[in-house]
């Protein structure tokens, strides 16, 4: 006997591929931070272009360092803000999962988190190696694969948010 009852994987909307594309951006961004980690040791630089370099830094604190300096406490504070912001975003993939620019800005932005949140958990801080500079105006402070689909899925929220006003 047959029943009509939904599941995540066969409602309309499914929110599955919404967490496949963070899973994805999970994987590159641990890959690129164990592969950067066995490559350089803390500090080393390799010049790649005249703007761009890769590095090993380690962050102890939130985007540009903020709070890096203090005791320890913060270690656990972006933890617990990494892993609340997951549970929230993955509530909005699941109530939202038709909505596809808005499910594509939730899914970046959930792969970084949870990117970040691993590299806390397992080495109390997180592994940035993407450095960016241009004459005069110094370095941009390095940066991850998960700090970039962070940006990036901002950037699309932001978007989406514009479009769905301006209807």
């Amino acid at each position: 006997m047959a029943t009509n009852k939904k599941t995540f994987s066969t409602s309309p909307a499914s929110m599955n591929p919404w967490l496949g594309i963070a899973a994805i951006v999970i994987l590159f961004d641990q890959l690129s931070k164990i592969t950067i980690t066995k490559m350089f040791r803390l500090g080393d630089e390799l010049v790649v272009t005249k703007f761009f370099n890769l590095v090993l830094a380690y962050n102890r604190g939130a985007a540009f360092s903020f709070l890096s300096n203090e005791s320890g406490w913060q270690r656990y504070f972006f933890t617990a803000i990494g892993i609340a912001a997951a549970l929230f975003i993955v509530y909005l993939l699941r109530k939202h999962a038709g909505q596809r620019l808005f499910c594509w800005a939730l899914a970046l932005i959930l792969g970084g988190a949870v990117g970040n949140v691993i590299d806390r958990m397992v080495y109390g801080h997180v592994i940035d190696f993407l450095d960016f500079h241009w004459r005069g105006l110094g370095h941009f402070p390095a940066f991850n694969i998960a700090d970039s689909a962070i940006c990036v899925g901002v950037g699309l929220f932001i978007l989406d948010e514009l479009r769905r006003v301006n209807k």
